[in-house]
């Protein structure tokens, strides 16, 4: 569904990734994990559309997404749930679904995808009328969740979508990313968490300093000894 070709991209002088290439199948959770400022959201959001690649291809079901603008990018059907969630918080809950709904290709089924949303989040479906920013944070990320789905996203990229979540609803944002990838939808996980990241990803890629520098199955780099040091302390 999404391949991703030597891409490097600059931010000023810095570069932030350096000839980057990755596979994403469709119908596979794929998880992108490493150190703080190992350039995931630098990638994230390339393929997104927010950065321009300096060199490279990012091709979605064989169209070339590199440097389109990003609202374009989401009309192709690729999703994202930002990091921090960035919801607007003076629009009710309500308002802020409909704003996931204005892309063209999501329009025709706004009713159908709201109705799904509020079955896969009811705490949202009590909350419509409610000021977004009103929310606890495990809400929001719900929220923010749900506002993708209202896009109908072929594939949502997840960036550190347990940042700053007690561990019990961490729980339940990980289990709703299984269940969409088994409702079908295609998903890349960018989360702090690297052992739970790689116990749910089919496969997965290790970033270090705007590199791919590991990749293979989640289960294997979950036993690679190199992971398991650099990042799970064991």
């Amino acid at each position: 569904m999404l391949d991703v070709e030597d891409i490097s991209v600059f931010h000023g002088d810095a570069q932030a990734l350096d000839r980057v290439s990755l596979t994403v199948e469709a119908g596979k959770i794929v998880a992108i994990v490493g150190a703080n400022g190992a350039g995931k959201t630098s990638l994230i959001r390339t393929i997104a559309g927010m950065h321009r690649p300096a060199a490279g291809r990012i091709l979605f079901e064989g169209v070339d997404i590199a440097g389109l603008p990003s609202h374009r990018v989401c009309d192709l059907g690729v999703g994202q749930v930002a990091e921090g969630r960035q919801i607007f918080p003076s629009l009710t809950v309500a308002e802020n679904l409909d704003m996931g709904a204005m892309l063209p290709r999501a329009r025709r089924n706004r009713t159908q995808n709201r109705q799904r949303v509020q079955a896969m989040f009811p705490k949202l479906e009590q909350r419509l009328g409610q000021a977004a920013g009103t929310l606890s944070g495990g809400e929001q990320q719900m929220l923010a969740i749900a506002r993708c789905i209202m896009g109908e996203p072929k594939l949502i990229m997840f960036d550190e979508p347990s940042l700053g979540l007690a561990p019990t609803i961490v729980h339940d944002v990980l289990k709703t990313i299984r269940d969409l990838n088994a409702a079908g939808i295609t998903c890349v996980l960018v989360e702090q968490n690297v052992a739970v990241s790689l116990r749910i990803a089919h496969q997965a890629y290790v970033l270090e300093n705007g590199r791919v520098t590991l990749s293979g199955t989640g289960e294997a780099l979950l036993a690679d000894e190199r992971v398991r040091q650099a990042y799970l302390g064991i």
